[in-house]
């Protein structure tokens, strides 16, 4: 089998100005019992602690940037919130008798932002249109920003579970997804965490709710993350960015619920019993994991 950390490094660019890049396979990151979504973990709870993505691996394009290339007005000291979201986009296919063209502009067809918002909290019916969309158009979109705030999953907990559904509209939901979390939001969460508001260049006028991962520059790393983020009072975990080894399952399931920091939803604690990834994260760049040799199905 090939070295892969050789041919990692070997593919390792170094950017100008700083920063660096790779594009490599990698140990799938993501950790999850995907069975979640069975009406969430089989409608009894049982159906839990098998992570899905163990074994495969996935490519992965790595970036580590400047924060004054990040920053706006490249002053990370007076503007260090910043919003990230990345777009599929591909070309129409014209179809002949054995030929597929492509043909005509790109077109958006694909994006991501916070974790599983596009899976669970739009629904169906909205997804080609939130997969359309900048995220500078998402408060353009009425029906899209109603799932926001009268959410689908609490209220097939409360009628599985019995666990009641947080009462409507979800304002903490709005911060989480849509604004960030500030006091300038005048939310429930009353806290200086990750909105754009917090920026001292930006004109407030021209702000306006978008679904993008947030994440303030100027968090102090934590010297022992916890996987709650949050939630469990690590405040440069999730939803403030977003880390390799954040929970995100089990934090966004328990903030639908409405859990607050510190105060997690008892009967859904354990969530899918997967809380780590299979292979251990590097602690240099690219971070992520060396791909798996052997195939998934592959005995041993």
């Amino acid at each position: 089998m090939p070295d892969y950390g050789r041919l990692r490094n070997q593919a390792t660019v170094q950017l100008p100005g700083g920063g660096q890049t790779v594009a490599t396979q990698a140990a799938d990151p993501f950790f999850l019992d995907l069975r979640v979504f069975d009406l969430l973990y089989g409608g009894n709870l049982s159906e839990v602690g098998q992570n899905t993505l163990a074994g495969y691996n996935v490519n992965t394009v790595a970036l580590q940037i400047p924060k004054s290339r990040l920053a706006f007005k490249g002053d990370p000291g007076r503007n260090p919130v910043i919003g990230v979201w990345s777009s599929t986009e591909k070309q129409t296919l014209k179809l002949s008798p054995g030929k597929a063209d492509p043909t005509g502009r790109h077109v958006q067809v694909s994006r991501l932002g916070n974790p599983l918002v596009n899976e669970v909290v739009v629904p169906a019916g909205l997804k080609d249109t939130f997969n359309s969309l900048p995220p500078s158009q998402d408060h353009n979109q009425p029906a899209l920003v109603n799932k926001v705030l009268n959410p689908e999953v609490p209220q097939l907990v409360q009628a599985i579970y019995g666990i009641p559904a947080p009462a409507t509209p979800r304002t903490d939901l709005q911060e989480i997804f849509l604004t960030g979390i500030a006091k300038a939001t005048n939310g429930p969460l009353a806290v200086d965490l990750n909105s754009q508001l917090m920026n001292q260049d930006i004109d407030t006028s021209k702000f306006v709710p978008a679904e993008e991962l947030r994440l303030n520059m100027s968090t102090p790393v934590t010297a022992n993350p916890d996987r709650l983020g949050v939630l469990d009072g690590d405040f440069q975990g999730y939803p403030n960015g977003r880390r390799l080894t954040d929970d995100v399952v089990d934090i966004e399931l328990q903030a639908l619920e409405g859990a607050t920091p510190g105060h997690l939803i008892p009967a859904l604690a354990a969530g899918d019993k997967v809380d780590h990834a299979d292979k251990p994260f590097s602690a240099a760049f690219p971070y992520v994991a060396l791909p798996y040799a052997k195939a998934v199905n592959q005995p041993n």
